[in-house]
């Protein structure tokens, strides 16, 4: 009876739900499965064997209809076919089904338990078929062959030796690549720790829900430098691990902080002599450079200031702008508390410490403008500015006269990278606030959104830009630094520049001029704004993508067959015609989602092999535009990629988050994140592997390697290993960069949401991850540095 009872129940509920999804135009099955669980339900009542037949029936219509759908996918197959193969099994059991009269001829009813259990193994073994199954992976093997230029003349940016890593990217160009090689393939699994340090610097009962940990070390000398969330700079032995010493820049506490984060700091080494045009100011302030910071580590921090550190004790460095700090708040004409900060290391080259801010997005209208600044080294005098609300106007503005930058212009919030040898730095850039409203954006909004851009490092002129994205309506800003390569085309070394966006587009370009090394197109994109707003007829496309296919109601995915219905039914009620479907008032599905299918972890390449290791991410979102009258009185919020975004001074606020199901996992079906190899030559995806587990997802801790998201970035080494955490399990992981094979794995102390680097002290190679979590995701909070290396 009580099973009777839980089979009329789930009967109902998928009778009412599949006909909600089938008057929005959805699959019929849930329908016909919910009549054939009521008709068993009222057959056992009615004490009729004639119970097994029909559920044999609907079991087996299950398992065609989910093999049609999905094919041998097990993750797909487990939420259609759990439930009714678990029921197919109660139904089996002797007790049940024994006792039911015989309602048909003598050779019928004793064939039902047998068609029953006949369907029922059918379906375990296709289960246990399929999970030897992986439709998701692609398998091939990346060139192992040193491409010209042969490592003799290989140009890796301002290369300062093997063992160093004094950038947040290694060098200026960005790579994530180290020349070291004593870690390989064939030892990386004798990997054990070599020293693990604390920083003390917690997450607080009172910080913003996006505090994170995703500091790069830098490592100069036998020292290391780091920087923490609430903007303590650290500089370490970088052998031991022991702390040389700290500095803290006492930042604050701001609710009104978007983010609270520090992604990195900017090393610099004062020259020892000056140009021959040098005036006697610059030889004085040079003078006192030498004396008093001849090496020097500038601090960005989370209330908009600057700081310059003597590297070798940690004091500020009392020549640069106000006794140490420059005020990166002067020339805006809105500058609301906590709403301006750096997260990530400015740039120092040629004199020049460059710096971009990140701004809070979906705020307000009246946000700080997105300027780009370049500040004298050591004064800290502003020599150019660049705002791309005004672009033409790079000679430094005059504050004292009220000049002021262009309110809430497109900003570059994650890392530049910079070529010394062309003169150029180059920008990852953002949207205008808001985000999802582009109807009153100027012409030079529109040019730079979403756009990588070129800039001479000597004067701030623009030299080219490349939109990845039309009239941007997503939150698609570029998040991740430029990578800087050298790639051969037909025997010609051409200066490329790598280019990964959310939409998953790998940009590979001519660094000089922009333009793309392969053919690009423009593919038709869908319309449907609201009235007031446009969207662009096509959007581009790039030759090297890692782009996810078209969502289809197929894709929807649950923990059981009654939450996929939920989904089912979500996908259906919400506007969706594919990737660029513009925000609306019913409610849109973004995908990739504003996390992107890449974010500010970037990739990495390899410049001798000249390939691409990178770490994919697919996870919808949903937008939700609200008229502003309907947005009730201001509270906490802080209007990050999840819930209310207030947009104040707009005519509308906008709800954003993850398409997650009722029981909060993903509305679509696994994998969510992959490790993949590209060919940078050929701009060819070569392989590409689900990547981590649910280990730290679920409340039991279940090591199933389903393909998880994930936030940081790769790191790889001319050994042919790549070195990633960033996935929400708390793992480390080493990979063969060839076929994208995982060869080791430590556990870690807290999220891995930072991306690693690796250098050597007195010949031996260390490998290096911060571990201290990612508010956004909700990954294990710590404050860990983790060092490992051969025993």
């Amino acid at each position: 009876m009580v099973l009777a009872l839980v089979l009329g129940a789930f009967g109902v509920f998928l009778v009412f739900g599949g006909g909600w999804l089938l008057s929005l135009g959805g699959s019929p099955y849930y329908i016909l499965a919910g009549i054939g669980f009521i008709a068993t339900s009222v057959l056992l009542m009615r004490k009729r064997r004639a119970a097994l037949a029909v559920y044999a029936l609907t079991l087996g219509g299950t398992l065609v209809w989910a093999i049609w759908e999905v094919g041998f996918d097990w993750w797909q197959l487990a939420p259609r076919g759990g439930v009714p193969v678990l029921l197919g099994l109660l139904l089996l059991l002797p007790r049940v089904w024994k006792d039911l009269p015989a309602d048909l001829p003598p050779a019928m009813p004793a064939r039902f338990p047998m068609a029953l259990g006949s369907v029922v193994l059918g379906s375990v073994a296709i289960a246990g078929y399929a999970m030897f199954q992986d439709p998701s992976a692609i398998r091939g093997e990346l060139t192992k062959d040193i491409a010209a230029p042969m490592r003799t003349a290989l140009n890796t940016g301002n290369e300062a030796g093997d063992g160093e890593w004094r950038q947040y990217g290694r060098t200026s160009f960005g790579q994530r690549w180290s020349p070291l090689d004593q870690i390989t393939a064939a030892n990386v699994r004798e990997l054990v720790p070599a020293w693990q340090y604390q920083t003390g610097d917690v997450k607080r009962p009172d910080d913003v829900g996006e505090t994170t940990y995703q500091v790069t070390p830098i490592k100069i000398g036998d020292n290391l430098y780091v920087c923490t969330p609430h903007n303590i700079a650290i500089s370490l032995n970088a052998k031991t691990g022991q702390e040389n010493w700290r500095y803290d820049a006492n930042s604050g506490m701001n609710p009104d902080r978007q983010h609270q984060t520090c992604r990195g700091v900017t090393w610099w080494e004062t020259p020892a002599i000056l140009p021959d045009t040098a005036t006697a100011a610059q030889i004085a302030l040079h003078a006192t450079a030498l004396a008093e910071c001849p090496r020097r580590i500038y601090l960005p921090t989370a209330d908009a200031r600057l700081i310059a550190l003597n590297a070798d004790t940690g004091k500020p460095c009392s020549f640069f702008g106000e006794q140490g700090t420059l005020r990166l708040e002067q020339g805006m004409e809105y500058n609301p508390a906590g709403y301006y900060y750096s997260t990530s290391p400015p740039v120092a080259t040629a004199g020049k410490i460059i710096v971009g801010g990140a701004v809070n997005d979906n705020f307000s209208t009246k946000e700080p403008s997105g300027v780009i600044r370049a500040f004298d080294i050591d004064s800290g005098t502003l020599l150019w500015n660049w705002d791309s609300g005004n672009p033409e106007q790079t000679a430094p503005i005059d504050l004292a006269a009220g000049a002021r930058y262009t309110t809430n212009s497109p900003n570059s919030w994650s890392v530049f990278s910079y070529d010394e040898a062309l003169g150029l730095i180059y920008l990852p850039m953002g949207n205008r606030v808001p985000d999802q409203l582009g109807y009153d954006r100027s012409a030079e909004v529109e040019k730079f959104s979403s756009s990588i851009v070129a800039l001479e490092i000597a004067t701030g002129k623009l030299r080219w830009v490349r939109q990845t994205v039309h009239h941007d309506l997503w939150d698609m800003d570029v998040p991740a630094q430029p990578v800087l390569i050298d790639v051969t085309r037909d025997g010609v070394v051409i200066p490329a520049l790598v280019g990964p966006t959310k939409q998953g587009d790998i940009w590979v370009l001519d660094r000089r001029t922009g333009e793309p090394l392969s053919p690009r197109e423009e593919l038709p994109a869908p319309g449907g704004a609201i009235p007031e707003d446009w969207t662009s007829p096509t959007q581009p496309i790039s030759k090297l993508t890692l782009r996810p296919e078209k969502l289809v109601e197929a894709d929807m995915w649950g923990a059981t067959m009654f939450d996929q219905l939920s989904c089912r039914i979500k996908f259906r009620s919400l506007d969706y015609e594919g990737q660029y479907t513009p925000p609306t008032l019913k409610g849109s599905i973004v995908y990739p989602g504003n996390f992107g299918t890449f974010n500010w972890g970037s990739v990495s390449v390899d410049p001798e092999r000249q390939v691409m290791f990178g770490m994919p991410t697919y996870l919808p979102f949903t937008s939700r535009l609200v008229p502003a009258a309907e947005i009730p009185p201001k509270g906490n919020e802080t209007a990050s990629e999840q819930g209310l975004n207030r947009n104040d001074g707009a005519a509308y606020g906008v709800v954003m988050g993850p398409f997650l199901s009722a029981l909060g996992v993903p509305c679509t079906a696994p994998p969510w994140g992959f490790v993949a190899g590209a060919d940078l030559r050929g701009e060819s995806v070569v392989w590409k592997h689900k990547n981590g587990t649910v280990r730290d997802m679920t409340p039991l801790p279940l090591k199933i390697t389903l393909g998880v998201p994930g936030i940081g970035g790769p790191m790889t080494t001319r050994s042919g290993l790549a070195f990633l955490g960033a996935a929400v399990d708390d793992y480390f992981r080493a990979y063969d960069v060839t076929t994208g094979a995982q060869l080791w794995e430590t556990r870690l102390p807290a999220g891995g949401q930072s991306t690693p680097m690796t250098y050597s002290v007195d010949g031996k190679q260390y490998v290096v991850i911060v571990a201290g979590g990612h508010g956004s995701i909700g990954t294990k909070p710590g404050d860990y540095i983790m060092a490992y290396t051969l025993p």
